[in-house]
């Protein structure tokens, strides 16, 4: 994968793994339309790249991500209403391109994501904690809303917890994070790598064509009927059991040998 020198990001490849670290740890990595520009560039190049199976989004300093910048939200004061809507749109963009990638992703939440933070993890697919970390959705305590953000946080917590969350603002520690399926993992600080490596194993243990379909699945199927999701699921299946992965996947197992792509 190409190295792209960026101001607020920063983007490591360590082989079949990418981590793209949020990187303004002097202002708890919050963001602003810059750092959204440059993740919606980082993450198409990772969609690019075949040789990329998993990605690792974090925090660089003590921080996830402390939410919207407050220098840019003194300029959006300023704006009108179509700058407004022109950033915004860019940050819609940016969660549904992190949602959609191909390749599985891991947020590795070493602290504190309040906000558009909390939105940053939710649309990644597997969420590991420290178990100190602290989450929110505090829009409403500034007279906002999680508006971009909410198609994700609805999908990981259910409309239940999110219509309390959203309302109050209120502060969410990692154990409640894990009831509500805000987090999947909590663990101490100092276990968090071990843990997000781990993970890692397990991906990339499994078939990069099967891990791309199944995260297609998780975004399409909701939205079908039964009847379309008849026809549909079994079309995958079918055409998975005649590629290439799928004839590798099968004939290793009945072979009693792992798969050409765990090497």
């Amino acid at each position: 994968m190409k190295t792209t020198t960026y101001t607020t990001i920063q983007v490591e490849s360590e082989g079949k793994v990418v981590r793209v670290w949020l990187n303004r740890p002097e202002v708890h990595n919050a963001f602003n339309i810059r750092m959204i520009r440059e993740l919606r560039d980082a993450v198409r190049e990772i969609s690019r790249e075949r040789s990329v199976r998993a990605v690792v989004l974090s925090g660089r300093g003590k921080s996830f991500c402390a939410g919207a910048d407050l220098n840019w939200m003194r300029e959006v004061i300023r704006y009108s209403y179509e700058q407004n809507l022109e950033e915004s749109l860019e940050i819609a963009e940016f969660h549904h391109e992190l949602y959609s990638l191909s390749k599985p992703t891991i947020a590795r939440v070493n602290g504190t994501a309040i906000g558009g933070g909390t939105g940053f993890l939710s649309a990644c697919d597997i969420v590991i904690a420290a178990a100190e970390a602290k989450f929110g959705l505090s829009e409403v305590k500034l007279g906002l809303v999680p508006a971009a953000i909410s198609p994700y946080v609805l999908r990981r917590i259910g409309e239940s917890e999110a219509r309390r969350y959203f309302l109050t603002g209120e502060r969410i520690d990692a154990r409640r994070a894990l009831e509500i399926g805000l987090a999947n993992i909590a663990v101490a600080a100092e276990n968090l790598d071990e843990k997000v490596d781990e993970m890692i194993g397990q991906l990339l243990s499994s078939g990069p064509e099967a891990l791309a379909s199944s995260k297609e699945l998780l975004r399409r199927v909701p939205g079908m009927s039964f009847e379309e999701a008849k026809r549909y699921t079994a079309e995958m299946i079918a055409g998975l059991r005649l590629s290439a992965e799928g004839q590798e996947g099968m004939a290793a197992f009945l072979e009693k040998r792992k798969p050409k792509w765990t090497e």
